[in-house]
């Protein structure tokens, strides 16, 4: 079982795209893998003919775990298993309480060496414009994945030395179902969820800002725009799709916002790729429009309806959830006046973004009358924004919502 995504520990068979006895060339699609975030292709690795299924359609196995048997022309399972290396099938993920040891120092590396990579990796790294030399591949025999490509900037840096997590307190268990009541096994998705969050309530020092913002300008824009896109027979636009846009202007403004945490430093993103908050059936992801910066009002919107849309079908691929910088939820379709985010690691900044609501407003001219009033909250990781950028952001984002004409150009 390959590692498809950065959280994934294990995966569940959806469907076998080959079956026992068939040809298999290296880059085919042998099966249809669902993580803790999608459902994605699994290519072969190598070629010949599959010839064991270990793991059947909706059996699930763990990271490094073998779930196929792929055999070259006069080869058998016992040959094949008296030349495999060991790493194959030790890649499993050490449980979160184990210590981990020491990694061992890497040999000399051949620049002109064939990197062991599939497709999709040597894909993603060209579209990234990075090597692939001198990465440690997660997947079977050392093979570089999707997951395992660096963004631009971050290949061979150093990981961020480990936060020394606070000293945990037993839990406290809840009541015993009773008669009546039901009790829900956890979804992949869900533990992963549980777990991120807990570690950045846990080691991120959060801070919260809140700014209301006058939606009126925003409201009649979109108005006047989707009255000439419904003539035009073009998607209608929604509010998200301004607040993105404006987040995407702002962030850009403000690096210091559009950053993260990384040990002894903080990194300072070029680009803004936007995760957008998005629930789906067993929790939430976040799938990221990149360089979100440089993108139009119309660009924008299509990319996250696209995005929203795979990832309730959970058909994105690794790369379309990985590298956000800043994350925007937005719960005002729901009726949410104001809420407080968490931020999402290793981000260091998440908005939340409240309803529309009608309310009474005093007029420059302290007349009171009716007015559309939007409040934008910041959750920040306080070891990177401080308050004052977090306000100044803010308040850049503010200006943006309420003259949305200054976006369109």
């Amino acid at each position: 079982m390959p590692k498809l995504s950065d959280t994934m520990t294990e995966g569940t068979i959806a469907r076998w795209r080959k079956k026992k006895g068939d040809s298999v060339e290296m880059g085919d699609v042998i099966a249809e893998v669902e993580t803790d975030k999608a459902t994605m292709e699994m290519e072969a690795f190598d070629e010949g003919i599959l010839s064991e299924i270990y793991v059947p359609e909706a059996g699930t196995a763990a990271v490094g775990q073998k779930i196929a048997l792929i055999l070259a022309e006069g080869e058998t399972a016992d040959s094949a298993a008296a030349k495999a290396p060991v790493a194959d099938l030790t890649t499993a993920p050490a449980p979160p309480s184990a210590k981990k040891a020491a990694p061992a120092p890497h040999p000399a590396i051949d620049p002109n060496a064939r990197v062991k990579a599939s497709p999709l990796a040597r894909k993603i790294a060209k579209q990234r414009g990075v090597s692939l030399v001198g990465i440690a591949g997660t997947g079977p025999g050392g093979r570089v994945v999707a997951a395992d490509v660096p963004l631009p900037g971050a290949a061979g840096a150093a990981a961020a030395p480990a936060v020394s997590a606070a000293p945990s307190l037993p839990a406290i268990p809840p009541p015993p179902p009773g008669e009546g009541d039901e009790r829900v096994s956890l979804s992949g998705m869900r533990k992963v969820i549980a777990s991120r969050l807990l570690t950045s309530k846990t080691q991120i020092p959060h801070f919260y800002l809140s700014m209301e913002v006058d939606a009126g300008a925003l409201a009649r824009v979109r108005k006047e725009l989707n009255s000439a896109n419904e003539a035009a027979g073009l998607p209608k636009l929604t509010v998200n799709d301004f607040i993105l846009l404006a987040v995407s202007r702002a962030a850009a403004a403000h690096p210091d916002v559009n950053a993260a945490w990384d040990g002894d430093g903080i990194i300072r993103y070029g680009g803004v790729h936007l995760a957008v908050a998005v629930a789906v059936e067993d929790g939430l992801v976040t799938p990221v429009v990149r360089d979100a910066q440089k993108l139009s009002l119309k660009e924008i919107s299509a990319a996250v309806k696209d995005l929203a849309a795979r990832a309730r079908t959970k058909k994105l691929k690794p790369e379309e959830y990985q590298g956000g910088t800043i994350t925007v939820s937005n719960l005002g379709a729901y009726g949410v006046e104001q809420f407080y985010a968490i931020v999402n690691p290793p981000q260091s900044a998440i908005l939340a973004i409240g309803a529309i609501v009608k309310k009474p407003v005093v007029t420059k001219d302290g007349l009171v009358a009716p007015g559309d009033r939007m409040t934008v909250s910041l959750s920040g990781d306080h070891r990177v924004v401080d308050g004052a950028v977090g306000a100044q952001f803010l308040a850049s984002l503010r200006r943006l919502l309420e003259n949305p004409a200054l976006m369109l150009f």
